[in-house]
């Protein structure tokens, strides 16, 4: 089995929300629900494929699962996943996030 991610396997979603589009019109700072294997090099890789742009910094956190309680029983809502925050050189943007 091999652990080679493929390009746009890396990247599952765009996070789009109040604070993450600040950050994209301030601070040139966009949000990744990236694959919970990739590491930096290959996000950095994958958003400069596919948006085109400079990637100048990558910052990755793991978002903990969030747990419900059912009586005495605890079970997963939803599963643990992975963030990226790719911060792209000044004057470049992903049209993605313009909304």
């Amino acid at each position: 089995m091999s652990t080679e991610l493929n390009l746009y396997n890396v990247i599952v979603r765009p996070i789009i929300t109040e604070v993450s589009t600040r950050d994209a019109a301030t601070l040139n700072q966009f949000a990744f629900e990236v694959n919970i294997k990739a590491n930096k090099i290959q996000i950095k890789e994958a958003v400069e494929v596919i948006f085109n742009v400079d990637v100048l910094k990558v910052a990755t956190m793991i978002m903990p699962m969030k747990r419900g309680v059912r009586g005495r029983k605890f079970y997963q809502r939803q599963p643990a996943w992975k963030k990226a925050i790719v911060t792209v050189a000044a004057g470049q943007t992903i049209p993605l996030f313009n909304l």
